[in-house]
């Protein structure tokens, strides 16, 4: 017997089982090659929050919700529901400024703006081109939820 008598008995023999290791082998060999070179590529800017035009139409909705709740008559059952609104207001605002680059004070408490904050707050938001109701109503004093 040959030395190439041997080697295609080698192949023979050989053949099936690394025909068998890569077919199951390749996939994961192919996941792992696809997960290093998704890491290398570089990522798109994510967004921070949601889109200015969603937070333009919350604050929108929430003003006018804030003026309904002021013109309403029942004093009692609206405080409490004018001070929830007024901080979701807050809030709203605060994101709609750090979308535009609108200098502002963060708060400690999300909502937590005294009344004279959330005025300028609101319109310096109105100069950067944000369009928001020309009337909103009186906003409450520092009695906000603690």
């Amino acid at each position: 017997m040959s030395v190439l008598d041997v080697g295609k008995l080698v192949l023979i023999v050989a053949t099936p089982t690394l025909v068998g290791a890569a077919i199951v082998y390749a996939p994961r060999c192919w996941e792992a090659a696809a997960g290093y070179w998704e890491t290398r590529r570089p990522k798109p800017p994510q967004p921070y929050g949601p889109p200015i035009e969603q937070l333009a139409a919350d604050l929108r909705r929430l003003l006018l919700l804030h003026g309904s709740l002021t013109a309403s008559a029942a004093v009692a059952m609206r405080a409490h529901r004018l001070w929830a609104v007024e901080a979701a207001i807050a809030v709203r605002a605060t994101e709609a400024a750090r979308a535009l680059g609108v200098p502002h004070r963060e708060p400690e408490k999300p909502g937590a703006l005294r009344r004279d904050e959330l005025v300028s707050l609101l319109r310096a938001l109105s100069a950067a081109g944000l369009v928001l109701p020309t009337k909103v109503g009186p906003f409450t004093s520092d009695g906000r939820l603690g």
